[in-house]
């Protein structure tokens, strides 16, 4: 750690980092030098490192974080020739606020020395608002919704050189998702395939892959879920949602965030509340009832594809990361994706590779 920072006080358990550029960030936010202090908050599954910022005698408080090895080419891009790197957050933040959508306000860019300070939306994630709130959850998802297919349509035309344009789900990365699936959510728990069944498995999904990735492509937040969404308002004036962590944008399939959203691996909803918001998602769109259709069956594709991504990436979390957080959703996230191999079963390719995976998921050690 490097020498403490005058008028800085840190809450338990200490910050093992150099906090002088988050002093400077501070005086340039809130007004001059002033003291502060720190208090670590939960992340998720990156290795970006989040603090409340608070400021005596003033009311706001801000969010800092620290994004380790900032200098990585996944965490900087060029703003053009010339130009000193830029984050994607950055980038993707004023993409998104300048086209109408709720980011939180960039409140200081210390990001040269790995730091940024943004406004403080909270602690009311999505997630949270449902706990809390398990009568509302039909008006917050129809905002989910409503918010997605507006910023899809607001997004449609990128600016030139935009780092969400540079990203795509192709068929190497979307294949690869799934290969994560086989190497840590099967191999790793010992439920290895024979060869027949490895060169079954590749085929299958890259035929899955390469079917998603021939659609055409729209704006996509990655991770568009009830622990990115904040609630910002939720009296009278009905809910109000901000986005977050959506520095990993790209362009993929229109229903890629509707999946994330809908079947969200930490949220359980009934088919009935699913449909009647795909529903309203066409509806927005401006899909008729052919495009609805396909709207639905897309829909199942991708889940399978993601579902089992993200069990993969969940055992990955814990046997790499040593992050066993993600354990719990494990057997909830596959059973989503099992319940859309299901409603395609008329679908020759999903009827196998559903085989597939249930029996190599049955030789899972316990």
């Amino acid at each position: 750690m490097g020498t403490p920072t005058a008028g800085v006080t840190r809450a338990a358990p200490a910050v093992d980092l150099d906090l002088s550029p988050l002093a400077g960030l501070v005086a340039e936010a809130f007004g001059g030098p002033l003291p502060f202090a720190i208090e670590p908050m939960p992340g998720g599954a990156s290795p970006r490192r989040y603090f409340r910022v608070k400021v005596p005698d003033r009311s706001a408080s801000a969010v800092a974080f620290f994004v380790p090895d900032a200098g990585r080419p996944d965490e900087i891009v060029k703003a053009g020739s010339g130009a000193r790197p830029v984050w994607p957050y950055l980038e993707v933040r004023e993409l998104l606020h300048g086209r109408g959508v709720r980011v939180p306000a960039l409140l200081a860019d210390g990001s040269a020395r790995g730091w940024l300070l943004v406004e403080d939306l909270g602690d009311e994630t999505l997630a949270a608002f449902l706990a809390k709130n398990p009568g509302r959850k039909v008006e917050a998802y129809q905002r989910a919704v409503a918010d997605l297919a507006r910023a899809q349509s607001a997004l449609e035309r990128l600016p030139e050189g935009s780092v969400v344009a540079s990203r795509v789900f192709d068929e190497d990365l979307l294949s690869w998702e799934v290969h994560h699936f086989r190497e840590w959510a099967l191999e790793a728990r010992g439920a290895h395939l024979t060869a027949e069944e490895r060169a079954l498995f590749d085929e299958l999904s890259t035929r899955l892959a390469r079917r998603i990735a021939s659609w055409p492509c729209r704006f996509v937040h990655r991770d568009y879920q009830s622990r990115n969404l904040m609630v910002c308002g939720g009296g009278d004036g009905g809910v109000e949602l901000a986005w977050l962590d959506f520095q990993d944008a790209l362009l993929g399939p229109r229903v890629y965030d509707l999946v994330a959203l809908l079947n969200d691996s930490y949220q359980t909803f009934d088919r009935a509340f699913v449909e009647a918001r795909l529903d309203e998602f066409a509806a927005a769109a401006g899909l008729g009832a052919a495009g609805r259709d396909e709207l639905g069956r897309q829909f199942d594709l991708v889940t399978v594809q993601r579902k089992l991504k993200d069990a993969g990436r969940f055992v990955f979390l814990d046997r790499v990361k040593q992050n066993p957080s993600f354990l719990p959703f494990v057997e909830p996230t596959l059973e989503k994706a099992r319940a859309s191999m299901a409603r395609l079963e008329g679908d020759d390719d999903v009827r196998r590779l559903a085989a597939l995976v249930g029996r190599a998921l049955g030789r899972v050690a316990p």
